[in-house]
């Protein structure tokens, strides 16, 4: 593993340089990144970082420059407008509503069809490497899995599905030109699924959303779409990205691969380890100062933006022993010994449902075919972290 050019090991870098560091080139537009565990946990509750760059004099907006970048048309500017960059009483109010659609009844309930959608992918995956030929499980699996669980839990026709997966594409390589004629259709659809529940109700997150928003403290027109489409937009490329990292970590570490398939009741705990040590979020979106704050030894000004660095308290050895090293064996702690997921009031309204694919995906996965294995076997083990992979080619027949 070269240890100059690892992601991980950069971030890292960056962490012992001190608490707060300057990020002048960061896709995010914040000013600085805030590196270690304690203080990036402080700062995912301090309610004087806000999201939502409005209520701050002087701040950006940073995710809606992102969304025009994707290709988004004005008219949909309300897309960007979701959990995610909303504060205080309004994002309370949204997602005390929206929760009543991520209950633990209702994901446990949909684990029967993540584990039959996954073993009807595995099949398909059998079919074409049962000669030797190599399959890439990054399109067959990976990214097919959490949209069509996506399309599942939003009750999604299955002849509609298409256009879903054509949003979810743009996600991964964005075509500006495309984008606006996708965006625009699946709005459209998700207008169609509510008139459809209004009109025959169904026990799905739309119907849910739309019983909410026909009962009292109601969601608008526009926060419905927002919602919908944050599914899309959260849920699909960050587990598909852990499911490539995770099965690429595990397929060059085998002594971590044979406790899990030793030891299968590890699963639920080393999903937390896998989601620390190969999630898909470097860094939080970013946080606007209301009032001068001080972070560590460095004084962050009103009006200022910090990003908190998930990937540097997630390797910070002032939290974790042996934290460069995947461990399936290890024991959280209090809690799931990891910031992926967030912390306080914006943590990740579908982590629960996140964590169940990694863990019925990656079960699956490595138990359908003890002879599991990279198609180009590597030198060693792989890095670790959130460096996206392009493919991920696997033999699944004897050697």
């Amino acid at each position: 593993m070269d240890r100059t050019t690892c992601p991980v090991a950069a971030f890292g870098r960056l962490r012992e340089q001190g608490p707060v560091v300057a990020m002048p080139e960061s896709p995010m537009g914040a000013a600085s990144l805030v590196t270690r565990h304690d203080d990036v946990h402080a700062l995912l509750l301090d309610p004087r970082f806000r999201n939502d760059p409005a209520g701050v004099p002087g701040a950006g907006d940073v995710m809606g420059t992102l969304l025009t970048g994707l290709g988004l048309p004005p008219e949909l500017d309300h897309l960007g407008r979701g959990l995610l960059v909303r504060d205080g009483a309004d994002h309370a109010r949204l997602r005390r509503l929206v929760s009543r659609a991520f209950t633990v009844r209702r994901v446990a309930a949909l684990r029967p069809r993540v584990e039959q959608l996954t073993a009807e992918l595995l099949d398909d995956v059998a079919a074409t490497g049962a000669d030797g030929s190599p399959v890439d499980l990054l399109p067959t699996v990976f990214r097919a899995l959490p949209i069509a669980v996506i399309c599942e839990l939003g009750g999604v026709p299955v002849e509609q599905r298409g256009l879903w997966r054509e949003l979810a594409a743009l996600l991964v390589a964005p075509d500006p030109e495309r984008m606006p004629d996708v965006a625009r259709a699946v709005v459209a659809q998700i207008h169609e699924l509510v008139a459809a529940r209004r009109a025959d109700p169904r026990d799905d997150l739309v119907d849910v959303l739309v019983a909410v928003h026909d009962d009292g403290d109601r969601l608008t027109a526009d926060e419905l779409d927002v919602l919908l489409f944050d599914l899309v937009v959260a849920g699909f490329e960050t587990t598909a990205h852990v499911l490539s990292r995770a099965t690429l970590a595990l397929l060059t570490r085998p002594d971590q691969l044979a406790t899990l398939r030793a030891e299968p009741w590890r699963w639920p705990t080393a999903v937390h380890e896998i989601v620390r040590t190969c999630g898909a979020v470097p860094v939080s979106t970013p946080r606007y100062a209301s009032t001068d704050v001080v972070v560590g030894d460095t004084r962050i000004a009103a009006g200022e933006s910090v990003t908190a660095g998930l990937v540097t308290a997630n390797f910070d050895p002032r939290r974790h022993d042996r934290p460069d090293e995947l461990d399936v064996t290890r024991d959280p702690g209090r809690g799931e010994g990891h910031l992926g997921f967030g912390q306080g009031a914006h943590y990740c309204l579908g982590a629960a449902l996140a964590r169940q694919e990694i863990e019925v995906a990656l079960h699956a996965l490595v138990g359908r075919f003890p002879a599991l294995r990279l198609a180009t076997p590597a030198d060693g083990p792989s890095d670790l972290g959130f460096e996206r992979l392009g493919s991920l080619e696997v033999r699944v027949d004897a050697p």
